[in-house]
């Protein structure tokens, strides 16, 4: 069902999507209200630790999520790490965590001992192909993604979102591919908080193939939460031929020892190639995923051609979400610009 601009699924849309909206004579009213009622609100910002060189997204003084910008080094975890398992508790950086809940809650876990490269919510992929050679972006190994410092911050009445520059190094020397990751955490409202992430992908030295594990496993945007009680994960995809086509995947439970129930959402944009990918669950690692490429398939990203991924995460309290306010957030995030 539709909902306002304060508590809505499709508040993102309608503030992402201004100048649409005041080019609509009928609407131009009901846009600028909107506008009007964002700029009351608590003003949404990103902010550098200067202790850490890591970047927190804001509502307020309340903390949305925290980017992991400057590499960060494994420290005392290697010594609760399996000997089996040293070589994958190494320095990393380029990703989301913490990740926070409605109240206030992890939602994802770093420095797992059990897979020490697992780090909250990631974008990375098991089968690395440059030159003949082979590395893995996901379990650390051969390639690293490395922030050149080169960061944008775009701040507003109705979203905050830092832009960062990565490079993919090979050996961690040879930049391979330039990285671009945008994460936009919109105002939050009684129906939860959206945050949307967009990632591009530019050849530098060649052409460079991604792939899944094996093909057909885990690869993409990777997500592990912190412990959920009473876990419930669940997937949606709409047979071929719906118009449109829509595809979310959700983990719901007691994130992290809370004492209520929380949702994490994830949907796929309907432009990413392959669309709609495979969903991948590991209920024991608290981990879902919507995968890329296609099983079977690698992904070449060339110099002329850049690889673009978008999905939005959606927070909400409770354990339960209608199917309808889902599909109408869908809906949403394929109206944003």
């Amino acid at each position: 069902m539709p909902l306002d601009a304060h508590g809505s699924v499709v508040a993102p849309a309608a503030a992402f999507s201004r100048r649409r909206f005041l080019r609509s004579g009928a609407r131009s009213a009901a846009a600028l209200s909107l506008l009007g009622m964002a700029a009351a609100r608590p003003t949404m910002r990103v902010r550098r630790d200067k202790a850490t060189g890591q970047y927190d997204l804001l509502e307020g003084d309340a903390r949305i999520l925290r980017y992991v910008h400057a590499t960060l080094e494994p420290g005392a975890v290697l010594e609760q790490v399996a000997q089996g398992n040293v070589k994958y508790a190494r320095p990393r950086s380029n990703y989301i965590h913490p990740l926070f809940g409605p109240a206030g809650e992890e939602l994802t876990k770093d420095w797992s001992v059990d897979h020490p490269h697992h780090r909250g919510i990631y974008w990375a992929w098991p089968e690395v192909d440059w030159r003949g050679e082979r590395g893995d972006l996901h379990a650390l190994q051969r390639v690293f993604a490395r922030p050149t410092g080169g960061v944008e911050i775009q701040e507003t009445a109705a979203f905050a979102q830092l832009r960062a520059e990565n490079l993919w190094r090979w050996e961690d020397q040879q930049p391979i591919v330039r990285e671009w990751a945008a994460l936009r955490a919109w105002r939050a409202g009684p129906a939860g908080r959206v945050i949307d992430l967009t990632f591009r992908f530019e050849a530098l030295e060649g052409d460079v193939a991604v792939a899944r594990r094996d093909t057909d496993k885990y690869g993409g945007l990777n997500i592990r939460c912190s412990r959920v009680e009473d876990q419930r994960i669940a997937f949606h995809t709409d047979p071929p031929r719906a118009e449109p086509r829509m595809a979310w995947g959700r983990m719901s439970g007691r994130f992290g020892g809370a004492a209520h129930p929380a949702g994490l959402t994830v949907f796929q944009h309907a432009d990413n190639p392959g669309y709609p990918g495979d969903w991948v669950q590991y209920p024991e690692l608290d981990w879902l995923q919507p995968t890329f490429p296609a099983a079977g398939t690698r992904h070449v990203i060339t110099p002329n051609h850049p690889l673009t991924l978008r999905f939005r995460l959606w927070i909400q309290a409770g354990a339960a979400l209608p199917e309808t306010e889902l599909r109408a957030q869908w809906r949403a995030f394929h109206l944003s610009i």
